[in-house]
């Protein structure tokens, strides 16, 4: 029989809060963590956007040595700190004995694109010998995940999974299954993004993805909303810690949830644009609960990839209507990122921590900013308000361009 693979510890820096209890606090009271942008000018970079959902108060010196810090960029200090809140609460010590079968797999859609735009006008301006030598592991995606090795002195299989922005969702489900393989026995997995830039805003924007609700940012984004305009960008990190059931047990670490399964697809339609009836993320969201062995009836909430733009959420409601059947309408679904912003390939790390604690606790989480119901998306999308509801299984979807779907199915440990 399979052995089931737990979780023991989790870790996160996001725009609602700098630890996971902070954040889910937030998410449960419907908070947003929209504001106008302050890590730059937005409006000296003459953008259309000029909000954005960062990370605030954030000290990389409360988590590392502030020397080292400095050649870090600010995803790689987000990794570390939400690595380090993992540890702790999951009390895996690392020694010598184990530390090479304890994998890393933090996950990074873009890297380092603040260091690395900042290099580029350096290079322009003052010319290459002015150029930081500590830039490329500064930009490098695989930042996050070697950083952290580094840091804790791990030195299991170590990598980052680059799936656009269901890289987080991969990198877990990749973890996962390198665990029930016996590969290694414990992992730290997740993702890290930090792309509220100006070249990250303008590219965002220019594909059309974006709200531009400048001066209406406490009412934005609106996943599911008729009135929706796009997806408001966020950064941060969230790590889990992942161990085998005998071993967690073994030393009495206490179980949070059992990562029970992984489903991954592609499109195979579009580089930006979803399959219009959802097909690939139905796939997806199927074989993951054939991963965990569950059925349909079991699913008690769904953590929607949920952007607010308007190709995207019509087509996730059509792809759970595709795999769940009539039961689509009867099981509450949200989208957090109506309060973290899309936090590119790290919210789906974000977003199985929610899971996890919406399982824990009772409580789903809302969809905020939902005012004008959508004919299209036409499901039980908990409107503005955290719903009190006992649930045994939870699934998280994140899709991403290029065409990914992943997966995971989160079962209440018992």
């Amino acid at each position: 029989m399979q052995e089931r693979i737990v979780i023991t510890g989790m870790g996160t820096v996001n725009p609602l809060g700098l630890s996971v209890t902070e954040s889910w606090r937030s998410a449960v009271e419907g908070n947003s963590g929209v504001a106008p942008i302050t890590l730059f000018d937005s409006h000296a970079a003459k953008l259309n956007v000029h909000i954005a959902a960062e990370v605030k108060n954030f000290k990389p010196e409360d988590f590392m040595d502030f020397k080292e810090s400095r050649r870090r960029d600010r995803f790689e200090q987000f990794t570390v700190a939400s690595a380090r809140q993992a540890l702790e609460q999951s009390g895996l010590q690392v020694t010598e004995a184990n530390a090479g079968r304890i994998g890393v797999i933090i996950s990074s859609a873009i890297g380092g694109l603040q260091s690395l735009q900042e290099a580029i006008l350096t290079n322009h301006i003052e010319g290459p010998r002015r150029v930081t030598p500590f830039l490329i592991p500064m930009l490098m995606a695989n930042g996050g995940a070697g950083m952290t090795a580094i840091e804790f002195g791990i030195k299991g299989p170590c990598f980052s999974v680059a799936s656009a922005c269901a890289s987080g969702s991969d990198g877990i489900g990749t973890a996962l299954m390198m665990l029930r393989t016996g590969m290694i026995d414990a992992a730290l997995t997740g993702a890290s993004e930090a792309t509220i830039t100006s070249t990250g805003v303008a590219a965002f924007d220019r594909v059309g993805a974006m709200s531009r609700q400048n001066e209406n940012y406490s009412l934005v984004p609106k996943p599911v909303d008729k009135d929706r305009d796009g997806l408001v960008m966020g950064e941060g990190a969230a790590v889990l810690v992942l161990e085998r059931e005998a071993d967690a047990k073994a030393r009495g670490a206490n179980i949070l949830a059992e990562l029970a399964g992984y489903g991954a697809t592609a499109d195979a339609y579009h580089v930006t644009a979803p399959q219009e009836n959802g097909e690939g993320g139905a796939a997806a969201i199927r074989m993951a609960l054939a991963s965990a062995r569950a059925n349909v009836e079991e699913v008690g909430y769904i953590n929607a990839h949920g952007t607010g733009t308007p190709l995207n959420d019509q087509a996730e409601t059509r792809a759970i209507k595709s795999a769940l059947g009539d039961l689509a309408y009867k099981t509450p679904i949200s989208s957090t990122k109506s309060m973290t912003g899309h936090m590119m390939g790290a919210t789906g790390a974000l977003e199985t921590i929610f899971c996890v604690q919406a399982i824990r606790d009772g409580v789903l989480p809302p969809t905020v900013h939902y005012e004008t119901p959508d004919p299209e998306c036409d499901l039980d999308y908990i409107p503005n308000k955290a719903r009190e509801v006992n649930i045994s299984l939870a699934v998280s979807n994140a899709f991403g361009f290029g065409g990914h779907n992943a997966v995971l199915a989160i079962r209440k440990y018992s």
